[in-house]
């Protein structure tokens, strides 16, 4: 069960976490590059969020929002 563990161990340190290892090591020379994760998971965010509104706002549009205020049953 030993050997099971530290080949997840393994795993992780080698090879799943090499890109991160890469990452860290060009921090010194380019923060923007380095922080490209960040910015990705940011405009991922972002452009769920811009959705997400203009979904509302269509629902609204359109009237099938039930704005009752018992319309939910946590109300």
């Amino acid at each position: 069960m030993k050997a099971f563990f530290e080949g997840i161990a393994w795993l992780f340190e080698e090879i799943l976490f090499l890109p991160y290892d890469l990452l860290r090591q060009i921090e010194a020379s380019s923060w923007t590059l380095s922080n490209t994760v960040n910015w990705i998971f940011v405009l991922v965010g972002f452009s769920a969020l811009i959705y997400w509104i203009l979904q509302l706002n269509s629902f609204d549009k359109n009237g099938e929002e039930d704005k009752d205020p018992s319309a939910h049953s946590f109300l």
